[in-house]
């Protein structure tokens, strides 16, 4: 039985307001697409930013065969005291762990604990949904496309992007709106599968958090008013009728895969 490290990227308070509006925390949609696929999984969570002691909740970093890390709300560069402290167990995570997949927000800390960089995005954002991801020739090579249509549509919420990867970094996919929707890069011993999307992620659950993120989306101006809101909840609706459960999740099936590899 493999073990893996499931680290929560929001901040509790955040994750309880998840929880009081009767949506999901990122932690336990990750948990219900893993089951869908195995039962011969043990799981350690843990939440850098909130935890503390953090070391003691949980065996040593060496004994887990892999690490899943998830999405947040967060922006990297504000460089607050919960990012740094994300950061910094991601470095030690780097170290210890040889198998990563880092989901959106965990690929933002993942490369930027690796020497990248991350800015806000300057050619929009994806709110419930990302668009017309491609697949290049080398992500076509990789095992983390595997089986994967080549041009594609799936559950996405981001603001930000890495506009430069860790050096020996291979690029896997993109879009219009984002360069790097998958890569691959290596720290070490350490394999890191980074995506800017969420196939754990169900567009309903992305619907939900449109609707409970809504002031804020009006305010911070990524929608114009209310009318727009609709209209794009309406858009993914459509586009959740076309998106089957496997197709959606399967870079997490080809990660487990290849946790599976010895």
């Amino acid at each position: 039985m493999k073990k893996i490290l499931i680290v929560e990227g929001n901040l509790r308070e955040e994750n309880q307001h998840f929880s009081s509006a009767g949506i999901q925390t990122h932690t336990e949609s990750l948990k219900d697409s893993l089951s869908f696929f195995t039962k011969d999984l043990t799981t350690d969570v843990v939440n850098p930013s909130s935890d503390e002691n953090i070391f003691k909740n949980i065996d040593d970093l060496n004994t887990y065969d892999g690490l899943i890390w998830g999405g947040s709300s967060l922006n990297i560069y504000n460089d607050t005291p919960e990012i740094r402290r994300q950061i910094q167990f991601m470095k030690e995570c780097q170290k210890k762990i040889k198998k990563i997949l880092a989901i959106c927000w965990g690929m933002q800390v993942a490369v930027t604990a690796a020497g990248g960089e991350v800015k806000k995005g300057t050619k929009g954002s994806h709110k419930g949904i990302a668009v017309d991801i491609e697949i290049n020739e080398r992500g076509l090579n990789h095992p983390l496309y595997k089986n994967k249509k080549k041009k594609f549509n799936t559950p996405a919420f981001n603001f930000d992007e890495v506009v430069t990867m860790p050096q020996n970094s291979v690029l896997l996919a993109s879009n219009p709106i984002n360069k790097v929707q998958g890569l691959n890069f290596k720290v070490n011993d350490c394999d890191i599968w980074g995506l800017q999307y969420h196939p754990e992620i169900t567009y309903n659950k992305m619907i939900n958090i449109i609707v409970f993120r809504k002031e804020k989306l009006l305010k911070k101006e990524a929608f114009s008013d209310e009318k727009e809101i609709n209209n794009h909840i309406q858009h993914i609706e459509i586009e959740n009728k076309k998106l089957d459960k496997i197709s959606r999740m399967r870079e997490l099936e080809n990660w487990l895969n290849y946790l599976n590899l010895e």
